[in-house]
């Protein structure tokens, strides 16, 4: 199934499409904004563009290399994506099982295009930092640009609580191989290698308007939703599209669960202590990560509603009244701190519970 067309960014597309044109397009650039505004789908764009057969504004959505991009088929676009740790000691067997995850993972999105975003524990490990050095020094199969997209590339760096992966990275882009271009995306640069950085030019995206975002789920969602719940689906978006496609599903489970947690830290000790008991305590991956998103998100929203601003997602009322700006940014470092140390296989229960007795204190 076929790619859907790139929803909004006109003003960014017709800036790269100039570059693309005048020859002046920078082989590395980082691509950044909230999460779920169209990041890769642009740099899939991107690609689709310089390997287009009759490059213009656009790419022409009919020749042979636009009909592959599109079906994430074209041999000279790498499209890497975080994934589970390849378990293998062997490095070349290490790079082997990462090259077959990250098959694994486009097979997933060419039969459902509309994906959801990697588990929280996928990553983007020196092996898969291995395979994108491997390629790298490859020739073009068919002759012309090689397009390399890192995908949420900000999960280079959580690499066993060092920077191997970003550093191995950063030693193709010191020189990159002729004819290539490397797409980076992230939600927040300065979450990148300050030494990436320096070496990529920065195109920021926005959040998209509400009537782009109900558009597109007019266009795409099947079955279609009724009047109401796709205008609270839009609202709740806040601009972001895959906010718009997760809302229904696991995003929504997570949100849920972190309102329960934050409603469980201010009933007392009692509830905080029974909430981390019922954290299932042999991993910390998924559902457990998809909800420490969800809590600092939350706060967040807590935050912007405390600054008499209107909040985008249901809230606890008890964050609401009188709640302080500056110790709901202190809980969302609390969070943030937790969701690192969920990257080394914490005890979900032990993380929870800690996590539970900070909150507290601050909130």
């Amino acid at each position: 199934m076929p790619l859907p067309p790139l929803t909004g960014h006109l003003e960014a597309r017709q800036r790269l499409a100039q570059a693309a044109l005048s020859d002046r397009l920078p082989q590395v650039t980082v691509i950044s904004g909230p999460a779920g505004v169209g990041k890769q789908r642009l740099a899939l764009w991107l690609g689709q563009l310089v390997l287009c057969e009759q490059p213009g504004d656009e790419p022409c959505g009919r020749c042979r290399a636009c009909r592959l991009v599109e079906n994430l088929g074209h041999s000279d676009l790498h499209w890497f994506v975080p994934i589970p740790r390849p378990k293998a000691a062997d490095p070349d067997k290490a790079v082997d099982e990462a090259a077959q995850a990250i098959a694994e993972t486009l097979d997933e999105r060419r039969a459902k295009p509309l994906y959801a975003p990697p588990d929280g524990m996928a990553s983007h490990s020196i092996a898969s930092v291995r395979l994108l050095q491997r390629r790298a020094s490859l020739t073009s199969v068919e002759g012309g640009r090689r397009v390399f997209i890192i995908g949420d590339a900000e999960r280079l760096v959580p690499q066993e609580s060092s920077q191997e992966a970003a550093n191995a990275l950063l030693k193709l882009l010191e020189e990159p191989p002729i004819g290539s271009l490397f797409l980076l995306t992230t939600v927040d640069p300065r979450r990148l290698l300050p030494t990436i950085r320096s070496r990529a030019v920065p195109v920021r995206l926005n959040r998209l308007p509400d009537a782009e975002v109900r558009g597109f789920l007019e266009r795409e969602l099947d079955p279609p939703l009724a009047a109401p719940a796709l205008a609270e689906r839009v609202a709740m978006a806040a601009g972001s599209i895959g906010e718009a496609l997760a809302a229904g599903d696991e995003s929504g489970k997570a949100y849920r669960a972190a309102g329960q947690l934050l409603e469980a830290v201010l009933a007392g000790s009692a509830d905080r202590y029974e909430r981390a008991m019922r954290q299932a305590p042999f991993s910390a991956r998924g559902e457990f990560t998809a909800m420490l998103d969800a809590l600092a998100d939350t706060l967040g929203e807590a935050a912007r509603g405390s600054l008499g601003q209107a909040t985008r997602r249901p809230v606890p009322a008890g964050l609401l009244n009188g709640a302080d700006p500056a110790s709901l940014l202190r809980a969302m470092e609390r969070v943030a701190e937790a969701r690192e140390a969920a990257y080394g296989n914490v005890n979900p229960q032990i993380l929870l519970a800690v996590l539970g007795e900070e909150l507290a204190e601050v909130l």
